[in-house]
């Protein structure tokens, strides 16, 4: 299948406005994982993503510690290099291999890139990757604590590195070949501009959906610098679906991180009140709520693309059509007064 397509930035790469994200394939046994998964579950899944024209996939390191790059690998194995989509991954995230349950730490020291790039290329078995992406910034090293508050004991134990050295090691990874373009995920305004200064930025990858709108700054200042956009977590992890509920947050199973995040528990009421929200708009274009919550961040000015992850190769099917979508300004409306009496988030409720 053709889908629409947007340049990424001023690169040479023009992206399906959706791409696949295999956070959630990545595996149980990990501290950020998402439950048990089938692996060749996770194939097909890549697969049919692929074949219904979806044309770039966005890993990380991290993810699973290494595994969801292999799985990512051997779905894309026998493809024909014609058909092989862009390839995206992301650094930066150590982890204690005996201790996997651990936080990972923050590391971007120049000989730590220099693993982790040989690393990430042997697993995805690649000669180049095609957006190499700072996964978090790094300047104060230690643990990364991502959602529920947790107790660390180990934070000095990687030294943090300025973003002036770490970014001009990315630049000669791509000066040497390796990498295809840089970029920064997760980096508010003053370090993109810090960045921008010693090399340019190619892409921006932060968090954003009609819950989380906080990084409508980073998107406003990528617009303006040719950098692209694109977001992650559009559909909030699975809330904004349309398939969550109180019943279905209570019984996520041992080992999947969502169960203990402020979006799955203090913020659940305002979270599903805004996926209810997107209902009759989706009825009324005849899509699943999913591409509802996915179109909505691709309206957004300066977004690019949106990475949406999925398990099954049925989830694929229910947000592919935001790729075509096209909100109108009453949609849009709706939506931002919808999430105004909800009170979910932070940020702008419009562009």
């Amino acid at each position: 299948m053709s889908l629409p397509k947007a340049r990424l930035g001023n690169s040479d790469m023009e992206i399906t406005r959706v791409g696949f994200g295999s956070w959630g394939i990545s595996g149980p046994g990990w501290r950020y994982a998402w439950g048990p998964q089938d692996d060749e579950e996770s194939i097909a899944t890549i697969r049919h993503a692929v074949e219904q024209g979806v044309n770039w996939i966005d890993t990380a390191a991290v993810y699973g510690l290494g595994h969801s790059e292999e799985v990512v690998a051997k779905a894309l194995a026998d493809l024909p290099e014609a058909d092989r989509p862009f390839v995206f991954t992301k650094l930066g995230l150590a982890w204690d291999e005996n201790d996997p349950a651990s936080p990972p730490v923050r590391d971007m020291s120049p000989a730590s890139v220099r693993r982790e790039v040989e690393a990430s290329l042997r697993r995805l078995n690649v000669e180049r990757i095609d957006l190499y992406q700072v996964h978090w910034p790094a300047e104060d090293g230690g643990p990364l604590e991502y959602g529920a508050e947790t107790e660390v004991t180990s934070a000095d134990r990687v030294p943090g590195t300025p973003l002036e050295e770490y970014w001009q090691v990315m630049a000669d990874l791509k000066a040497e070949g390796k990498v295809r373009e840089i970029g920064l995920s997760n980096h508010e305004v003053p370090r993109l501009e810090r960045a921008e200064r010693i090399a340019h930025v190619a892409s921006l990858q932060p968090p954003f959906s009609a819950v989380n709108r906080s990084a409508a700054d980073e998107i406003a200042w990528s617009r303006r610098n040719d950098t692209g956009v694109i977001v992650y977590s559009p559909m909030q992890s699975g809330l904004l679906t349309g398939a969550f509920s109180r019943e279905r947050v209570a019984a996520l199973p041992e080992g999947d991180w969502r169960s203990g995040h402020p979006d799955f528990t203090t913020g659940l009421d305002a979270n599903l009140a805004v996926a209810d929200a997107l209902r009759p708009i989706a009825a009324r274009h005849n899509v699943s709520v999913a591409a509802v919550a996915v179109a909505w961040t691709l309206a957004w000015p300066g977004v690019t693309g949106a990475i949406v992850g999925a398990r099954r190769p049925g989830q694929v099917d229910g947000w592919l059509p935001a790729a075509t979508l096209e909100l109108t300004a009453a949609d849009l409306d709706e939506i931002a007064q919808s999430i105004e009496r909800s009170g979910a988030g932070e940020g702008p409720a419009r562009a």
